[in-house]
């Protein structure tokens, strides 16, 4: 059957990919792909509540793996902040925002019979993301430990209406930059926008990969989670770049590794089938590329951008839940 218009254009050939984020095939309904996923982006916005993830879920995984109340005792050295970092990463991982690491990396996952060889399929593209992540986290830990208490995360100010205090623009800036980002590449795995990594994916082809785990790393830069900056506080008073370095790395792969765990259920529980259902059909792996990016890029433009603003009265009004 014959499509015409900008939504049903033909895929382009197999071999126009240019990346894992442009396969070169384009889904046949790839503006319902795009609207939907906004929807659902700005959806997530509204009934999000960072209150419940981080106090009920994120202080409760913490509390667990920890053994003592995280917010209430104190960081008693090195070994204690090594440990604290990594439950805290680990607490962290209940994020919107690890939709899009998942969404770029699913379709990889291995399709071979053998457990053995599933593994270590299914393990290389978090080798890659992770590749990307800990510079990111270990340069940051290093400037914390250099620099932090001069930083605008090192605050604990009060937020007051009308006004942006100097964390609040901090991470207004990073998430804002992170969420356009994966909106573009999102829009590029539809086609609409050229690829970016169209050209350094021929002699890289894990290039995007590595980026992806660029962002991961980047989050910590605006986050605002209660326990990271009580982290980010006690690095930054420490004065030891080897330890922020150290913390913030661990902090990064804690908030991985439960992804991980789903990366490895599903290679061992589907036995290759997801994979095998994607390569049947190559728009299939574009149409959900697509769509985790551009469902985590809307949702972190819009919330700690556009959100932010209206909790801080600044804007007259955002739409939340009544929980939110």
């Amino acid at each position: 059957m014959a499509r015409t218009g900008t939504d049903q254009s033909p895929p382009l050939p197999a071999d126009a990919g240019t990346s894992v984020f442009s396969n070169g095939h384009v889904p046949r309904r790839r503006g319902l792909v795009l609207l939907v996923s906004s929807v659902v982006g700005f959806l997530l916005t509204v009934v999000w509540s960072a209150e419940f993830v981080d106090a009920t879920i994120g202080d409760a995984v913490a509390n667990t793996l920890l053994g003592h109340d995280a917010k209430d005792t104190p960081i008693a050295g090195v070994a204690a902040g090594i440990a604290f970092a990594f439950a805290t990463g680990v607490a962290g991982t209940f994020t919107a925002c690890n939709i899009a690491a998942f969404g770029a990396v699913a379709p990889l996952l291995g399709s071979s019979s053998s457990r053995w060889t599933r593994l270590r399929t299914t393990l290389k593209p978090l080798g890659r993301l992770a590749a990307g992540m800990i510079p990111v986290s270990a340069l940051y830990g290093v400037l914390v430990g250099l620099v932090g208490t001069r930083m605008p995360q090192f605050s604990t100010a009060a937020a007051q209406p009308g006004v942006l205090n100097a964390r609040s623009v901090q991470s207004l800036v990073v998430f804002g930059v992170i969420g356009l980002v994966m909106v573009y590449l999102g829009l590029a795995a539809l086609g609409y926008v050229r690829d970016p990594f169209r050209r350094i994916a021929r002699r890289f082809p894990n290039a995007p990969v590595v980026f992806m785990g660029v962002l991961i790393g980047g989050f910590l830069i605006g986050r605002p989670f209660g326990l990271f900056r009580q982290m980010f506080r006690d690095a930054a008073e420490s004065r030891n770049p080897l330890y922020g370095a150290a913390a913030f790395t661990l902090q990064s792969i804690g908030n991985i590794v439960i992804m991980a765990l789903v990366f490895l259920a599903l290679a061992y529980l589907t036995g290759g089938r997801l994979q095998r259902w994607l390569s049947t059909d190559p728009a299939r792996v574009a149409a959900l590329t697509a769509a985790a990016l551009i469902v985590a890029g809307v949702f972190t433009f819009l919330y700690w951008d556009v959100r932010l603003l209206a909790r801080r009265e600044i804007i007259p009004w955002y739409p939340t839940a009544p929980w939110s």
